[in-house]
């Protein structure tokens, strides 16, 4: 009995241990971040130089749970920038913000003050209609930018505190977990981009609004924008490109979807929602890739002669991005492969929709080279989707040395011919030795008739 209870003690234990361990994998992090702000401008026009401090964020899901925010701040932090961070939502609490005790990596983590204002957009005018400004602005704003471990999520949030106070509440996050897409050319695309208002906030009655645009080298243009207190879409608007509507007003799902990936569609997407007077925004950078098609000419390639110089092309073809590497191949009949180089590389051409093509020209010099009696020449092609190559085969006549198949070979030869004159030669002597002896017979027949004839 004795020993039942000491095992069911440990046993006990045990799941306290990991009922406290759970727990404090799950719990939210104490997150490092770097508060930016603008120093005050030297005058003249000239923008003020920006200021980097350290700061340290304490996250909790409840205004009323503990934090560690009582536990002494390092001496390389102000206090002044240790803050209390209210999330309902747990978005700040992703498990990617919270690294391993210990880990040389970091979440990336950037605090910044924002100043609430109406905005011009006309899909987002309708949400400041009244033009009046609540009491409830007046206090202290700070807006968050964080991506996580291995940019397995980017999140975007909003807070407000009283006046003077270090008690902030989420009241807008903006979250994607597609940091970064890829995708092959004709795919469908989906972009994520979630969005949560805190209810308690006067703004989440007032409606909002979600707009997309696409940002590439310098490039850039709307591609969907809609007002969601209106149920309207703006006129400009990208082919191909849509919204799960009744997953936006019912889950606050946001995420763009591409019906068709094209060439055109790589670079950076930023997803921003709108609520009066604030906006939150995530970027996200999406990259279309295809693998090039390769082959060469001519296929196959012409009979080649010892001391010959033969001219094969490869043409790579439909790719993109733009970077591509064209090598050359030579694997003889043995089965050793060796390298040819990169031949006479063109420069890229560029198809109608957007794809790229490259070719390579190698001079097959049979004496230079060393080829033997041949085998395959073979075009590699090394792209970001992917390697691709293509082979011709390569049949080289006429050189010095033969091989030791080669040498059995005309020997096997050689005995076939001596067999077929040995052949001929004994059908001839005996067809002559049959003649020589019908001759003999009719000569002896001959004189016996004569000596018969005498005798009479």
């Amino acid at each position: 009995m004795t020993e039942l209870s000491t095992i069911y003690k440990l046993s006990l234990v045990t799941f306290i241990c990991f009922i406290k361990a759970c727990s404090s994998s799950s719990s939210c992090p104490v997150l490092e971040c770097w508060f930016v702000q603008e120093k005050t401008g030297r005058g003249g026009g000239l923008t003020g130089a920006t200021s980097q401090e350290k700061s340290l964020l304490h996250i909790r899901t409840d205004a009323h749970s503990h934090t560690a925010k009582s536990q002494q701040a390092p001496s390389d932090i102000n206090p002044d920038r240790v803050y209390s961070i209210t999330d309902p939502a747990a978005t700040l609490c992703h498990l990617s913000l919270n690294p391993p005790r210990g880990s040389v990596e970091k979440p990336q983590c950037e605090i910044n003050p924002f100043s609430p204002q109406p905005s011009d957009l006309k899909w987002v005018a309708p949400l400041t209609d009244s033009g009046l400004s609540p009491i409830y602005l007046e206090a202290d704003w700070f807006s968050t930018s964080l991506q996580g471990l291995n940019k397995q999520v980017a999140i975007s949030t909003i807070m407000r505190a009283p006046t003077a106070t270090k008690e902030h509440n989420v009241i807008l996050s903006v979250t994607s977990n597609t940091v970064s897409v890829q995708s092959r050319l004709g795919e469908p695309v989906l972009l994520d981009c979630g969005f949560w208002v805190d209810s308690s906030s006067p703004l989440s009655g007032s409606g909002f609004a979600v707009e997309w645009r696409y940002q590439f080298r310098g490039d850039g243009r709307l591609v969907l924008a809609y007002d969601g207190k209106t149920d309207r879409l703006a006129d400009a608007k990208e082919k191909g490109a849509t919204l799960d509507f009744e997953g936006l007003h019912e889950k606050g799902n946001a995420s763009l979807i591409l019906q068709e990936a094209e060439v055109r569609h790589s670079g950076m997407y930023i997803c921003s929602v709108y609520l009066p007077h604030i906006v939150a925004q995530v970027t996200l950078e999406l990259e279309v890739v295809e693998p090039p098609s390769v082959s060469i000419y001519p296929s196959p390639l012409p009979l080649a002669v010892q001391g010959q110089t033969l001219t094969a092309q490869c043409e790579a073809s439909g790719f993109a991005p733009l970077s591509l590497e064209l090598s050359w191949e030579f694997q003889g009949i043995d089965g050793k492969s060796r390298p040819l180089g990169s031949g006479s590389v063109t420069g890229h051409r560029q198809a109608w929709d957007g794809t790229y093509s490259q070719s390579s020209q190698l001079e097959l010099d049979t004496t230079k080279l060393d080829l033997g009696r041949g085998g395959e020449v073979i075009c590699v092609a090394v792209h970001l989707g992917g390697k691709r190559q293509a082979s011709v085969t390569l049949n080289v006549i006429g050189f010095s040395t033969p091989s030791i198949e080669d040498s059995m070979g005309m020997v096997g030869v050689a005995l076939v011919l001596y067999g077929l004159i040995k052949f001929v030669s004994w059908t001839f002597t005996s067809s002559g030795s049959d003649v020589a002896g019908q001759q003999e017979k009719l000569v002896k027949d001959q004189k016996l008739r004569g000596f018969k004839m005498v005798m009479f």
